[in-house]
């Protein structure tokens, strides 16, 4: 009887082992952090305003640069660029390449420049980016409300590699 029930224990492990091992499987894996990043705690949802010229939008009340477009918030930050799907992250790194150009070519005094439009509530920027956009909605000159001033034509990307 012994025999038998070791018989059977053998014949369940290498059914078990030839289980385990004759399956196609796929193993993968992915590696997310989540970098918090200094100075930037946002406790209410931020009133927006549109970068004339532009269909990117920011907080013009809040100090550090942050800049919303197509869906996504991105920052500056050090040598960096950061992305995430809210203004208060979770932040994680992205290369400069898959910045979006529209952000990248920020005009550099863009705070400096006088609002062209109303700030926007956060939830209707949530809400109508898309159409916005698609619609050229704020290439419209029944929604300006004045000129651009101070606009320096460098980038965003320039103005970090100058230490302007």
């Amino acid at each position: 009887m012994k025999k038998s029930n070791l018989f059977l224990l053998a014949v369940a492990i290498v059914t078990t082992i030839f289980m385990i091992t004759s399956t196609d499987s796929t193993a993968e894996v992915n590696v997310s952090v989540s970098i918090p990043l200094p100075g930037l705690v946002i406790p209410v949802p931020p009133l927006m305003a549109v970068i004339p010229g532009t269909y990117v939008y920011y907080p013009p009340d809040v100090s550090e640069n942050i800049f919303f477009y197509q869906g996504h918030w991105y920052r500056p930050h050090r040598e960096g660029w950061f992305i995430a799907k809210g203004y208060n992250g979770p932040w994680r790194s992205v290369a400069v390449g898959h910045v979006p150009r529209a952000v990248v070519n920020i005009p550099h005094g863009y705070r400096g420049m006088r609002p062209q439009y109303d700030r926007i509530s956060h939830d209707d920027m949530r809400k109508n980016w898309r159409g916005w956009e698609r619609e050229r909605h704020w290439d419209h000159d029944e929604h300006k409300h004045g000129g651009g001033r101070n606009h320096d034509d460098r980038g965003w990307e320039n103005h970090q590699r100058h230490g302007d």
